[in-house]
């Protein structure tokens, strides 16, 4: 059963599963509308519990099994959630492990510990297809001006997925938002080696946006994986086990 911790000024209920161990800590940061019981992540939490390492995971409010509506997500907001979750149980440096949106919050969260909580900013990092800047690069710069106009008036956009029978709701808020966060217009520190994986036929994080990611982080040991075959989720056999090999692999 998760743990539930409490965040922010609006007192709003995170779900956190932590699995006590030696070595560096992984975290598990999830993707946008994932959860903490997906794929990669409890196939990390299997060799966890194999090997004695510690492991923790946990959802963003408005995701899986925390409060909160996911329309009043931002990426303030799940920021705010992963260093309340990490500052909580985390007390040696850690190795984030971010998938998709989560890739950007752990680059996010590693700035800001680097800042405000050395002694516990990541060891390490390992990003599996990281939608660094997702809100702006991957989203507005890719939505025709009718649907900019529409999400401007509305409020939102109901945005089909391949990964859902329900549409992702795209709110105006989550767009500006992101904009107080973008990572891209300027060299990245993380203050850790970084492994990237990322499939050379996902549809929603181009390869080519890694290689730029990849320039950005010109300070530290980076390592880029390309899957030639792999798409976004990187959930099949061969992938995961690449996954447990790259986060075995940190120091």
């Amino acid at each position: 059963m998760p743990q539930s911790v409490t965040v922010g000024q609006d007192a709003r209920s995170v779900a956190v599963l932590f699995r006590e161990g030696k070595g560096p800590p992984v975290v598990w940061l999830g993707g946008f509308k994932s959860d903490m019981r997906a794929t990669k992540a409890t196939a990390l939490d299997d060799w966890a519990k194999e090997t004695g390492r510690a492991f923790l995971r946990f959802d963003y409010s408005g995701h899986g099994e925390s409060g909160g509506a996911f329309e009043d997500g931002t990426i303030s907001r799940w920021l705010e959630d992963a260093l309340s979750v990490i500052e909580l149980f985390v007390t040696e440096r850690p190795i984030l492990v971010g998938s998709s949106m989560g890739g950007w919050i752990s680059l996010l969260a590693a700035r800001r510990l680097l800042e405000t909580r050395p002694e516990i900013a990541p060891a390490g990092m390992v990003l599996i297809a990281p939608a660094v800047d997702m809100t702006e690069r991957l989203m507005w710069d890719r939505f025709p001006e009718a649907l900019r106009k529409s999400v401007q008036e509305t409020g939102v956009y109901h945005r089909p997925s391949a990964y859902s029978d329900d549409p992702y709701p795209i709110t105006w808020k989550l767009i500006e938002d992101g904009r107080r966060h973008l990572l891209l217009d300027r060299p990245i520190q993380t203050g850790c080696p970084v492994h990237i994986l990322q499939g050379m036929v996902d549809p929603d994080v181009p390869w080519e946006h890694a290689l730029r990611l990849v320039e950005h982080l010109p300070g530290d040991s980076v390592s880029l994986t390309l899957i030639k075959d792999g798409d976004h989720r990187l959930s099949r056999p061969d992938d995961i086990e690449r996954l447990v090999r790259a986060v075995a692999g940190m120091p």
